[in-house]
């Protein structure tokens, strides 16, 4: 069957771009009434009944019955027997990710992860104490596809953060086990392992059962059912983010091959039906290079029905009025992926405010950041790298304010402390202050 990828064909200077553009962006993170339903009486069932619960839907939805959820634990043998029966090539692959990985977070948690203090003038002393997170669970999907390399973009940063406890937990359905996936778990670092998955394995992890422990935090994508689930038990335990649909925006001044181009757009639109490649570029003939590029490469691909339903429904490419412009069309749509297709990318990234992550030169593939490059691919996506951050080290740490105030410095802040107290109505703190000056 011949499937057609017809990207939206936008311009900046038609009158109608506004509209257009903010058409095609358009995606409602807003989960169904129904899953929202189902997931809170899941939450609920887990969080009363425990194992009984969490092996009565793992029946259900996974069709795998087992007799105690104890039975549904890999044993760290088992970890290490799926990564010593995978052909040589791919131990290394995964060896390789996981080193690269693992150096990256390293940097990280140097730059950004260590305890710090100071005293001041008058002999106080003030820091910041950063602890890791006792224990954490990370999601790992796994019903249409496998994802080893989630399970080392999770637990690589949680090891390195020096996290006491890894707990992982993937679907399995019908006992189908990915060797892939248990192998990355055994390279990384999983301290324990549960082929559960679905809102049921979200409140085992968020509230313990008789057999799988309670963690502080979750991470890991999934399905709906999963977001949702990350969102109602989010208070109780921490989480990472709520990710919608995979991105990439390409950002080309036309001197990237245009086949490359089109396979960069492939790269994310073969994820789903949901998921949005954007080009933007001044050059309007070179547009049409990488329009023609998607018409010969798509009938070779595996996933020509997704990725055809992909670019015809939230794809687009945006002929702009430049460089610049482009810089600043993408600040707006603040992309999950970003790559700057371009033979001076150095020029343009300090233009470039608002990113997941920025892949810099022609021939820096997104993918590559999706497996091997170092930096972590779980990222924010649908506008929200305005605010938020890639998941690294930090997310598996925790901050302590320390204070150490001296006597001396007790008497200068004593009376700044108590004034504010009084001008609150706040009696006891003004005098706990108070009771510390001298001569009082």
């Amino acid at each position: 069957m011949d499937f057609v990828a017809a990207p939206a064909r936008l311009s900046t200077v038609s009158s109608t771009f506004e509209a257009d553009f903010a058409a095609r962006l358009h995606w409602s993170a807003d989960t169904d009434a129904a899953i929202e339903q189902r997931v809170a009486d899941i939450l609920a069932d887990v969080q009363q009944r425990g194992d009984a619960a969490v092996l009565e839907y793992t029946a259900r939805f996974d069709a795998l019955q087992a007799p105690t959820l104890q039975t549904l634990e890999l044993t760290q043998a088992e970890l290490k027997a799926a990564f010593d029966a995978l052909p040589a090539d791919q131990r290394g692959a995964l060896q390789a990710a996981a080193a690269r990985v693992r150096s990256y977070h390293e940097a990280q948690k140097k730059a950004c992860g260590e305890s710090w203090s100071y005293r001041d003038q008058d002999g106080s002393l003030l820091g910041q104490k950063v602890t890791p997170l006792d224990r954490v669970g990370i999601y790992v999907p796994g019903g249409k596809a496998a994802y080893p390399s989630s399970v080392l973009m999770n637990a690589i940063p949680a090891h390195v953060a020096g996290v006491g406890e890894i707990i992982m937990v993937v679907p399995t359905p019908r006992g189908e086990k990915n060797p892939l996936v248990l192998a990355a778990a055994y390279v990384a670092g999983v301290t324990r392992a549960f082929t559960i998955g679905g809102a049921q394995a979200v409140a085992a992890l968020a509230y313990g059962t008789q057999t799988v422990p309670k963690v502080d935090k979750i991470t890991g994508p999934g399905n709906a059912y999963v977001a949702s689930a990350k969102k109602h038990v989010f208070g109780t335990v921490g989480i990472d983010m709520i990710a919608g649909p995979s991105e990439i925006l390409v950002l080309a001044d036309g001197s990237t091959p245009p086949d490359w181009v089109a396979m960069d757009l492939f790269s994310q639109a073969e994820h789903d039906e949901l998921a949005q490649s954007i080009l933007l570029c001044p050059d309007a003939a070179y547009i049409d290079a990488v329009q023609r590029e998607i018409d010969r490469l798509l009938p070779t691909m595996p996933r020509a029905e997704i990725i055809a339903k992909s670019l015809t429904g939230r794809g687009a490419l945006i002929h702009t009025r430049s460089m610049e412009e482009a810089c600043q069309i993408s600040n707006r749509i603040a992309p999950e992926h970003l790559e700057v297709s371009s033979n001076d990318p150095h020029r343009w990234e300090p233009l470039l405010k608002h990113a997941g992550a920025i892949f810099l030169g022609a021939y820096t593939s997104e993918s590559l950041g999706d497996y091997c490059a170092g930096p972590n691919h779980v990222l924010p996506t649908s506008g929200t790298a305005r605010f938020s951050s890639p998941l690294g080290v930090y997310d598996f740490q925790k901050r302590s304010s320390l204070i150490e105030v001296s006597q001396a410095g007790a008497q200068k802040l004593g009376p700044i402390a108590a004034t504010l107290a009084y001008g609150e109505g706040l009696q006891a703190h003004a005098q706990a202050a108070e009771f510390r000056l001298e001569g009082r």
